[in-house]
């Protein structure tokens, strides 16, 4: 049977993933039934809606139907967010697409063989400085979601070096994760929260190196333990049964035969460096720019989609069999789209079930009288709840720091 190019969503994983969105939509569902309803007046403050965090009033419950609760995650796509779910989608589709064609081009191939050549046996040096790299750009750039089209080379060359997809996936969405959360100028999360306390742009830049480092140790200590785990028992893998397949057409590529096509391929890969370039420049340019950081993922999507698909051209992939790969590529991907919506519609339902707002005044409250230890800990763990409804670092930043900063500001005897 042929193998089928590109990233694939297996079926397991996409039942386990809808069972899990599925439950946390119950979850909310259930919360707009049993929490009072409550609301925050809110003001536009530099083009960004503001909390008043002294306006919450208890309101009538809106009424928002039990059967809603299932078409969420078709009506989320006609609400705030559904622009920006459209453009997640759209952007996974194209780099789905691009994907496939580098790989029946045989251009991923040649790709992991420049990487393995370069570094030779020293491929935990290797799985170090990818990790590092990855985590550099969450914790400088606040890149997340950008990074995606790097992640199913960064788990072929697991597979190739003889680990599995979750070093892959260690070192690449994870690393950059950890970085996103030790932040060092994350824009989007440190850069909203100190504009909106009203301190100097990346102040305590020095406390933070620290924090950043003994993370990366940690997620460094993490990966490769479990390497080397792989590397003396395979089948200590926890995904070793479902990784067989993919891992297969990894384990046996042959070097000298690769190397010969990187010369051949030169034309094409060039192109699609250059491309990769661009990618990066987006990137690095909207931590700074505020009108590119509205378009840096449909940017850096548009951008891998046509230097996936002129590579593949140029390295001779062409009529039928391009467009068998466009579509085995975009066919892979294409169940991550009701799962992308169904995500979505968690904060829908509390939204529009109007007890966001109550949830956020009632994890605030225990804060006004709180130690400043475990004031700490309830932060941390309000924003983790707040995480299973909003995934945007930014947007937890405005919605949070206005009801903060006045208890903080009580708690150090200046309110």
């Amino acid at each position: 049977m042929e193998t089928k190019a590109g990233a694939q969503i297996s079926k397991k994983a996409f039942l386990q993933s809808v069972l899990i969105l599925a439950l946390l939509m119950l979850i909310a569902g259930i919360l707009t039934r049993t929490i009072p309803a409550g609301q925050y007046q809110r003001t536009i403050v530099d083009g960004r809606e503001i909390i008043d965090p002294a306006s919450f009033l208890s309101i009538e419950r809106p009424n928002y139907p039990v059967w809603r609760w299932l078409t969420a995650p078709f009506e989320v796509l006609a609400g705030p967010d559904g622009l920006i779910l459209i453009t997640i989608i759209v952007f996974i589709m194209l780099v789905g697409a691009s994907f496939a064609v580098l790989e029946k081009s045989g251009i991923l191939n040649a790709a992991l063989s420049g990487i393995v050549n370069k570094f030779g046996g020293r491929k935990y040096v290797l799985l170090l400085i990818i990790s590092l790299f990855f985590m550099l750009m969450g914790a400088f750039f606040g890149i997340f979601e950008e990074i995606v089209p790097l992640v199913p080379l960064m788990i072929a060359l697991a597979y190739y070096l003889g680990w599995d997809a979750l070093i892959g996936l260690g070192m690449s969405i994870l690393a950059t994760n950890m970085g996103f959360s030790a932040a060092l100028t994350n824009p989007f999360t440190i850069g909203v929260a100190q504009k909106l306390a009203g301190l100097p742009l990346f102040s305590g830049f020095a406390f933070r190196i620290p924090i950043f480092l003994a993370i990366y140790a940690v997620l460094a200590y993490f990966l490769v333990s479990y390497a080397k785990r792989i590397d003396r028992k395979p089948e200590s893998s926890l995904v070793y049964d479902s990784d067989q397949a993919e891992r297969a057409k990894y384990k046996q590529l042959d070097l000298s035969s690769m190397q010969e096509d990187q010369k051949k391929l030169t034309g094409a890969t060039i192109w699609f460096l250059c491309f990769v370039v661009l990618i990066i420049l987006a990137l690095i340019g909207s931590s700074f720019i505020p009108f590119l950081s509205d378009y840096a993922l449909p940017l850096v999507g548009v951008f891998f989609f046509l230097g996936g698909l002129g590579a593949g051209i140029l390295a001779g992939i062409r009529g039928k069999a391009l467009g068998k790969a466009l579509l085995e590529g975009v066919a892979g991907v294409a169940p991550a789209a009701p799962l992308i919506m169904m995500a979505g519609s968690i904060k829908y339902i509390v939204t529009t079930g109007g007890v966001m707002d109550t949830i956020l005044h009632g994890a605030s409250q225990p804060l006004s009288t709180a130690s400043p230890m475990f004031a700490v800990v309830i932060i941390y763990l309000l924003a983790l709840f707040i995480e299973i409804f909003i995934g945007s670092a930014g947007a937890k930043a405005v919605l949070m720091m206005p009801i903060l900063l006045p208890l903080a500001s009580c708690r150090s005897g200046r309110c």
